[in-house]
């Protein structure tokens, strides 16, 4: 009976098949770090109203600018299907400089139907009184309207978009503030041509010419 010697594998020689390497892919958003800033961001990213940029998202989920930075680029990823997960209905999009959340353009029929189905076939007062300074200020910033309405004015802007009645005219790509202007929906609402046959302002105030044109300038 002879002795069967048993030899360890050999550790410095040549070494076997390797795995290839994975492609680079997204940071992961679970767990701490990253996930957890990328959390963060979609709970402020849901209730902003206008593009905002890396350092206000930063001071406003207390991070860092590199790790929101991180953060967005992950949740981009996500949101477009890259990173394993489905396609989302909505993205993260960067407009003048700042971030928000937007509806695909290919749901942009859909959005306006279901929005205009639930919609009242009526304006209140407050929407039409948002309204009329749209109209003969544009283009004009939500926080300006506010300003001459003195009251907050996001949920009505909201109306009056879904309803077609205003629309974005262009963002500020210093201070990333939308400015809006009326549609030709309005035009066909009221039954006129152009926004140059609107009444004229003044003899609608208690002053005249006098307040309106002071408050809005």
């Amino acid at each position: 009976m002879t002795d069967e010697t048993i030899t360890e594998p050999e550790t410095g020689g040549e070494a076997g098949p390797t795995r290839p390497e994975a492609p680079p892919s997204a940071p992961a958003l679970g767990g701490g770090g990253v996930g957890t800033v990328a959390r963060r961001l979609e709970a402020i990213l849901l209730v902003v109203e206008e593009p905002q940029s890396l350092v206000s998202l930063a001071t406003a989920v207390s991070a860092p600018v590199p790790a929101v930075r991180q953060a967005i680029e992950a949740l981009v990823e996500d949101y477009d299907g890259l990173a394993g997960g489905p396609r989302r209905g909505f993205e993260l999009r960067e407009v003048g400089g700042g971030w928000r959340l937007y509806v695909r353009e290919e749901h942009d029929d859909l959005i306006s139907e279901f929005v205009n189905a639930q919609a009242p076939s009526r304006l209140s007062q407050a929407a039409l009184e948002t309204l009329a300074v749209i109209a003969y200020k544009q283009p004009v910033t939500r926080g300006q309207v506010a300003s001459i309405r003195a009251v907050n004015v996001d949920s009505v802007v909201r109306t009056l978009l879904a309803r077609g009645l205003i629309t974005e005219v262009f963002t500020d790509p210093e201070t990333g503030a939308i400015h809006y202007g009326t549609t030709d929906a309005l035009l066909v609402n009221l039954g006129i041509n152009s926004l140059d046959e609107l009444p004229h302002i003044s003899p609608l105030l208690d002053d005249g010419a006098n307040g309106f044109e002071e408050i809005v300038r």
